[in-house]
């Protein structure tokens, strides 16, 4: 008997439609015509167990127990899903042949080799299960991955990878939140003050950007632009590049804050001719963005529609599980496995049978034609988040599904559509000795720029661009008939959004300044996975630390005091740096597990080091927690000491960070 173990039961379900038939359906599982079964974990069946059950004395919370290690990690069932556990236990034990088919990512693969290792399957019937890689729910593509199983053991490095990450997760955010939050008893602070590798760092980053805010002084400065005529009349303005002479006058970042210095350039160089320099022309190409990731729609969702980073996660979800019209949701990968081009026809056929703008898009696509978007050596588990061959109608949508399924298609669509083709211009112009330059962009061919919206198709211009520039040659002379001032006023950086948070997260190395750590970030995936962001972000607000005003995202007093309070370790994104690198060489087998954790180990023990050392009164000044969050904090604070310190369960609790 053939086993195939699920993530959840609608991929079981999808499994189970692209095997023959007739099917007997039981409580937990389905059963195949040939004794072959399909059952189902329902996301984590297990989790870390508490600390009361490696010692009872550790139900109460005592700095004199920190740090808490488990030399034996222990698994416990989760209560709400006892009842389908025990149904694997019964089918593992019956099969002759197990199916491992968990989410294509790194939390997929341990969710379900944790239920194999903890039901103790032999050692040989361990090595002999197979791994079912589904992206995409449509009964075609899941026979397609049905005959292109590969070994389980072949994934053993990425479910090591999971299970660093998890206990990881459970040491640092568990200690540390026990150990600040007792500190903050000791101040009189009566709520929970909870620590994790990825949710303090955010919290760090919007408490720094509202205080880079609060402290900015606005400063005047001043752009000079020659307004200029050729002799066929055409008009356009250029620029003052300011030479060294004037870096007196200029700030950092070489913007002159010299009103006379500006008015006296202007003057000088009006009604006076202007020789070109130099003129480039440049004819020039722009493929199409590439298909998205989560992270990547998250963050083009919350710009167009002002959709939160967990609305586009759900709603991805409904798309993927209930309407079957999208692949794979949670993937951090924009590119695709050559093989799949094969499906395009399929896929761009039922985006014709729908309506509107986007099958008219549809129906203009090519689909012999491939990006770059297809590239196998850029895809693993799993690939970017595309449509599927499933036919769809709009109406059988909602508007916010319907709008996120609009983004995934039309950026799909762009793939088999020609580049952008535009003329790119530069004209450099010499006035009484000083420096003007001019640049513009000109459409030739919008190509993939067709399927955006009316107002985004041309390139958004910005001072500096123009969408037009006259033919002009070097030496040729031109007329300056005015010199003007623009004056202008430096503004503070923005507050945080939804979609700004996200892309600082995914690209997190922005904010560090340590050359090391900058690199080892962007050569992983950011603050966060794909899976976690959104609920991260939706946690700090939760727990009081994070509040919204419209748009705005912004620390919380409680959320500004504490990180004021805590070591510059836990509030930057390098700690998390190094363990990404870390969990990304075990995930490769280039690294070990035991290092990983050995190394963990010993920087817990000088974090809590640090916590014990530091005087009381720092956290003294801590607002008190809302009576709501308080109440709420209060009586799940015992039944669940993970979900203070930070749980490694997956999508339900994604409090691991």
């Amino acid at each position: 008997m053939i086993l195939y173990i699920a993530e959840k039961p609608s991929l079981a379900r999808a499994i189970a439609a692209a095997l023959p038939t007739p099917q007997k359906k039981e409580d937990g599982c389905i059963w195949l015509p040939n004794g072959d079964c399909v059952s189902w974990c329902i996301g984590h069946l297990l989790e870390q167990a508490e600390p009361h059950q490696y010692n009872p004395a550790f139900k109460s919370w005592n700095l004199e127990h920190l740090p808490i290690i488990p030399t034996e990690w222990k698994w416990q069932e989760k209560a709400a899903t006892k009842k389908q556990l025990s149904v694997l236990k019964k089918l593992i034990k019956k099969a002759s042949v197990l199916v491992h088919a968990g989410d294509p990512d790194r939390e997929g693969q341990l969710l379900v080799d944790e239920v194999l290792h903890y039901t103790k399957v032999p050692a040989q019937k361990l090595k002999n299960t197979q791994r079912l890689l589904v992206n995409d729910l449509t009964p075609s593509a899941v026979k397609k991955a049905l005959g292109n199983l590969r070994p389980n053991t072949e994934f053993s490095a990425l479910s090591r990878s999971a299970l660093g990450r998890a206990r990881a997760d459970w040491l640092f955010g568990l200690n540390l939140t026990r150990a600040y939050t007792i500190r903050g008893r000791q101040a009189g602070y009566q709520g929970v003050l909870s620590i994790g590798r990825v949710q303090t760092p955010i919290l760090g980053l919007v408490a720094a950007r509202d205080k880079e805010r609060e402290t900015f002084v606005a400063k005047d400065f001043y752009q000079v632009w020659a307004n200029i005529e050729d002799k066929k009349g055409n008009r356009f303005r250029a620029k003052w590049l300011p030479s060294e002479s004037c870096q007196p006058y200029m700030d950092e970042e070489n913007r002159v804050l010299s009103r006379p210095l500006a008015q006296n350039v202007a003057t000088r160089i009006t009604n006076k001719p202007a020789i070109v320099s130099a003129a480039n022309y440049q004819q020039k190409k722009q493929a199409p963005p590439l298909p998205y990731s989560l992270s990547a729609l998250q963050i083009d969702a919350a710009k167009a529609f002002s959709l939160s980073a967990q609305q586009v996660l759900d709603i991805c979800q409904t798309l993927y599980e209930r309407h079957q019209i999208i692949t794979y949701p949670r993937s951090d990968c924009r590119y695709l496995p050559s093989q799949q081009h094969k499906d395009a026809p399929a896929i761009i056929k039922a985006l014709t049978n729908g309506e509107g703008e986007l099958a008219e898009g549809a129906r203009a696509a090519d689909s012999a034609r491939k990006s770059k978007a297809w590239n196998d050596k850029q895809v693993s588990a799993h690939h970017a988040i595309i449509p599927t061959t499933q036919s769809y109608k709009m109406a059988s949508l909602s508007k916010t599904e319907a709008l996120v399924f609009s983004l995934i298609a039309r950026q799909y669509l762009m793939q088999f559509y020609p580049d952008y083709d535009y003329l790119s211009s530069q004209i450099k112009l010499i006035i009484e000795g000083g420096q003007f330059e001019a640049k513009g962009n000109t459409p030739i061919a919008l190509g993939w720029k067709a399927l955006l919206p009316s107002k985004s198709k041309a390139k958004s211009q910005s001072d500096e661009e123009q969408s037009e520039l006259p033919k002009l040659t070097k030496g040729e002379e031109t007329w300056c008939y005015e010199g003007s001032v623009d004056e202008k006023v430096t503004t503070p950086p923005a507050a945080f959004t939804d979609a700004t948070l996200l892309a600082a997260m995914t690209g997190i190395s922005r904010f560090v300044t340590d050359k090391d750590i900058r690199a080892i970030l962007k050569e992983t995936d950011g603050l966060g996975t794909e899976a976690t962001r959104a609920s991260i972000i939706e946690l700090l607000f939760k727990r009081g630390f994070l509040t919204r005003q419209g748009k705005q995202i912004h620390a919380s007093k409680t959320g500004r005091a504490f990180i004021d309070c805590l070591p510059e370790q836990l509030v930057t994104p390098d700690m998390t740096a190094k363990w990404e690198s870390a969990l990304n060489a075990i995930s490769l087998g280039e690294a070990s597990y035991q290092t990983f954790m050995e190394s963990l180990e010993k920087n817990l023990a000088e974090l809590l080091d640090k916590s014990r050392e530091m005087p009381t009164t720092a956290l003294k000044n801590l607002p008190a927690p809302t009576k709501k969050a308080f109440t709420k904090r209060k009586s799940t604070r015992q039944a669940s000491t993970k979900k203070a310190a930070g749980s490694n369960a997956r999508r339900r609790s994604k409090a691991s960070s």
